[in-house]
């Protein structure tokens, strides 16, 4: 464990994880590396957009789309300061400003057809 992880809250142990996941599995699996830059969600959205496309069933893909959610969420969180909350076994984040995000959810709505990780950055980085 690294001191800025001992600094971390404990809300943020899970999502912290699960974007580590989704970073290795892209890079094992589909061979692209996540460096945790806004850019790279440009990368998430057209993934959501192809697993989408596909057709695949919501509860095949739910993990991964935690993955992609708390991934975006570290994006932010590394960005801005923001830290990590839960609530009822949900996760979002707080930005400085005291402005609440719900990256997981996003992207759930991506895969939906009606959301973007990359304009929740972008917005959350204002």
């Amino acid at each position: 464990m690294n001191a800025t992880q001992a600094t971390r809250p404990v809300a943020a142990t899970k999502p912290v994880r699960w974007a580590g996941d989704a970073v290795v599995a892209m890079r094992e699996g589909a061979r692209l590396r996540l460096d945790y830059s806004a850019q790279s969600l440009w990368r998430v959205d057209r993934l959501i957009e192809e697993i989408r496309r596909e057709g695949a069933p919501y509860a095949a893909v739910e993990a991964v789309l935690r993955g992609f959610g708390a991934y975006a969420g570290e994006v932010i969180a590394r960005q801005t300061g923001a830290e990590w909350w839960e609530t009822g076994g949900d996760h979002w984040l707080r930005t400085p400003d005291g402005r609440l995000w719900d990256p997981i959810d996003e992207a759930r709505r991506c895969y939906a057809g009606d959301g973007s990780l990359r304009l929740l950055c972008r917005e959350a980085t204002r």
